[in-house]
């Protein structure tokens, strides 16, 4: 994350309403907001239109972030929340529209980035959890992929360290085989 200390100031200012604040604010935390992205999905235009959508987000409701956690915590939600949201859209869209796959556009898996399967497979696992038990979700997002600590993870999660470590627990067991046989 750019300055921290930097960050935070321009973040309560513009929860308070200052917008050259926010503008600023919006500059800085680009570059870091990418990058975030490109933790969930694999593809980089992918991941710079989820950047897009934080960006928009975060002007939105810049407002609700009250101060109570570090704005870096309140900005890893929102950055899960529209990786999760813009992968939906991408599977509902290649699910309407099946694109035909010409012989020069195969893909060769020899070629194909092993750390971009990887994301895929934890994106289909994150929508598999969710379906089958998505009060293990927020665990697993804020400490495994957010990599906030385990007490900022819990009170982000708004359960007690003990419950928040226990789900956690639950989504590591029920995620790993899916992930093993991906």
């Amino acid at each position: 994350m750019p300055d921290a200390v930097l960050t935070e100031d321009l973040a309560r200012r513009s929860a308070a309403g200052d917008g050259a604040a926010l503008a600023e604010l919006l500059t800085l935390i680009r570059p870091e907001v990418v990058r975030r992205c490109g933790r969930f999905l694999p593809c980089r235009e992918d991941a710079e239109e989820a950047a897009q959508d934080v960006l928009l987000a975060l002007s939105r409701n810049i407002t609700g972030f009250q101060g109570r956690s570090r704005f870096s915590t309140w900005l890893y939600t929102v950055v899960a929340n529209c990786c999760r949201q813009k992968y939906r859209e991408l599977r509902r869209r290649a699910a309407e529209q099946p694109a035909t796959i010409e012989p020069a556009q195969h893909i060769d898996p020899r070629t194909t980035s092993v750390i971009a399967g990887s994301r895929v497979d934890l994106l289909e696992a994150l929508e598999r959890l969710e379906r089958e038990h998505p009060h293990l979700v927020a665990p697993l997002v804020y400490r495994d992929i957010c990599q906030l600590e385990y007490a900022e993870a819990a009170e982000r999660a708004g359960v007690p360290l003990g419950t928040f470590k226990s789900r956690l627990h639950q989504a590591r067991r029920q995620v790993r085989p899916w992930l093993a046989g991906a």
